[in-house]
C-alpha cells in the first residue's frame, strides 16, 4: 500500500515485520488490502469515418445510438479494414475507480463483472486488458461467448462525434460469480447504478448479492449514481437501495439535484446525509464537496478560511476524520469544499473521467485507513472507529489533485501515479 500523500513520522509503519519474499499476484482476502468492484464491462473505441458510414449502418449523427450485436460486429469490421479506428480505451466508470485506485495505491484490486471467453490478438477485450492495471485482479470475471459492451465514438471531418452503443454480453454477469469471500475481505466495494436500468437482466441481481454479501460483512459501500437521467428514472428505487446498503455516495451536481430537488450542492449534500455516511460531489468548474458525519466530542476545527452559503460557516469542522453515523454517540455533519486545483488545467478537452478519479483519491484513503488499522491496531489514528484515514479537508485536496491529473492529460485512466513531490508546492511544505 502506497500511502496517500506526506505522513507524520509517529504515524509510520513498523519495519522490523518480515514480508513475503514474493509478492502474490492472486488476493488473499485474511492477508491484503484491497478493494471490490463490479461494473458493467465495456471497451471505448474512436474512429475516424465519412457521412456515408452512417447513413450505410443507419446511425443518426450527432446522437447516441443503441445498436445490436450484430450490426456492432459489421461495423467494428468495416473500421478495421478501412483502418479508421484511432483509439482503444478500456471504459466504464466503476473500472476506471478501480484501476486508477490501483495505480494511486500500487496495490491490489478485484473486478467483477464479464469478459469474454475467447479473446483473440488486437480485439476490442484484448486492448481492454491491456490497458488496465495488472494490480486489477480479473481472475473473477465471468467468461461470456459473446463480446463485451463497445462504445464506439465516429468523428466525422466536420469534427461531430456520434455515438453507436452496443451492450454485448456486459450485463449477464449473474449471482454465481459473486464471491462472498473476496467481498468480505475486502476494504470497500464500490459500484454504480447502471445495472438498476436493466431488469430482468442477470447483473442486477448480482449487482444487490454484492451489496447484501458487503453488509453482512461490514464492508463500506460506495455508490456512484451514473447520469442525471438515470436518477430521474429510477429515483423511488435508489432511494431505497441506498438507505438500506449505501455507505459513501458520489454524484455531480445534476445528478445530486435529480435524487435530492435541491439545486445547491451544499443543501442536496444535507439532505442525502440523513441517509449515507459520507457524500463525495463534484460541481465541475466549482470544484468538489466531501460530506459526512463525526462524533462531537471528537471534532476539529479548521485553520482553513471559513466558507459560508446555504449552510453558515460550513466548513468550520473540515479538519475531523469521517466516521459512520450510526458509530456516533453524537454525530454531527461536517462539509468540506475545495476549489479546482491550481485553477484547472488551461485547456480541458474532455470531462470524462474526472469524477471517478476524485473517487479512487477517496477510496484509496478509505483503504490506507483500513491497511493502517491492521499493521499498527494500538496508533492513535484508531482511538476512535474512523471511516477513513485523513480528515475531510486533506481528502478533498487528494481528490482535487488526482481530478486535476485526469483533466490534464485528457484520457479517463491514470497512466501514473501522482508524483512524490509537487512542483506547485513551497519546499517549506516539505520540511514540516
Amino acid at each position: 500500500m502506497k500511502f496517500p500523500g506526506r505522513r507524520k513520522l509517529k504515524h509510520y509503519f513498523p519495519v522490523s515485520q518480515e514480508k513475503a519474499v514474493l509478492p502474490s499476484t492472486e488476493v488473499r482476502p485474511d492477508k491484503d488490502t484491497y478493494i471490490v468492484g463490479l461494473d458493467e464491462t465495456i471497451v471505448d473505441l474512436v474512429a475516424n469515418i465519412d457521412e456515408a458510414f452512417l447513413d450505410k449502418f443507419g446511425i443518426k449523427k450527432g446522437l447516441s445510438n443503441l445498436i445490436d450485436a450484430s450490426t456492432a460486429q459489421q461495423i467494428y469490421a468495416e473500421l478495421i479494414k478501412n483502418n479508421s479506428i484511432s483509439d482503444h480505451f478500456a471504459g466504464g466508470t466503476i473500472a476506471n475507480t478501480i484501476h486508477n485506485y490501483s495505480v494511486l495505491a500500487d496495490d491490489k484490486s478485484v473486478l467483477l463483472g464479464v469478459m469474454s471467453s475467447n479473446i483473440t490478438l488486437g480485439s476490442p477485450e484484448y486492448h481492454y486488458v491491456c490497458t488496465t492495471s495488472s494490480k486489477v485482479n480479473m481472475s473473477h470475471l465471468q467468461g461470456v461467448a459473446g463480446d463485451i459492451g463497445r462504445g464506439v465514438t465516429l468523428v466525422t471531418p466536420d469534427g461531430e462525434r456520434t455515438f453507436a452503443i452496443s451492450p454485448g454480453d456486459m450485463d449477464e454477469l449473474n449471482v454465481d460469480h459473486i464471491p462472498e469471500d473476496i467481498i468480505a475481505g475486502a476494504a470497500s466495494l464500490v459500484t454504480c447504478a447502471y445495472p438498476l436500468r436493466h431488469e430482468g437482466k442477470p447483473i442486477k441481481p448480482a449487482m444487490l448479492k454484492a451489496l447484501q454479501d458487503a453488509k453482512k460483512h461490514n464492508v463500506p459501500v460506495v455508490l456512484t449514481l451514473g447520469t442525471q437521467h438515470l436518477v430521474e428514472d429510477n429515483r423511488d428505487e435508489l432511494l431505497t437501495l441506498i438507505r438500506e446498503y449505501v455507505t459513501v455516495l458520489a454524484m455531480n451536481e445534476l445528478e445530486a439535484e435529480a435524487l435530492t430537488g435541491h439545486k445547491e450542492p451544499l443543501l442536496a449534500a444535507e439532505s442525502i446525509l440523513d441517509d449515507v455516511n459520507m457524500v463525495l460531489l463534484t460541481n465541475g468548474p466549482e470544484g468538489l464537496y466531501l460530506c459526512g458525519h463525526v462524533e462531537n466530542d471528537l471534532k476539529r476545527e479548521t485553520n482553513n478560511p471559513i466558507k459560508s452559503g446555504e449552510i453558515v460557516d460550513f466548513n468550520r469542522w473540515e479538519f475531523s476524520r469521517p466516521m459512520k453515523r450510526e458509530l456516533c454517540k453524537n454525530s454531527i455533519k461536517v462539509y468540506s469544499h475545495i476549489d479546482p486545483y491550481m485553477g484547472g488545467p488551461e485547456k480541458i478537452k474532455n470531462t470524462n473521467g474526472a469524477g471517478d478519479g476524485a473517487l479512487s483519491a477517496l477510496l484509496h484513503d478509505i483503504s490506507a485507513n483500513h491497511y493502517h488499522k491492521q499493521a499498527v491496531p494500538s496508533s492513535s489514528k484508531h482511538a476512535a472507529p474512523f471511516l477513513a484515514y485523513s480528515s475531510f479537508a486533506q481528502i478533498c485536496k487528494y481528490s482535487n489533485r488526482v481530478s486535476y491529473e485526469i483533466l490534464a492529460q485528457s484520457a479517463p485512466r491514470l497512466s501514473k501515479g501522482l508524483p512524490e513531490r509537487e512542483d506547485s508546492l513551497e519546499e517549506a511544505y516539505w520540511e514540516r
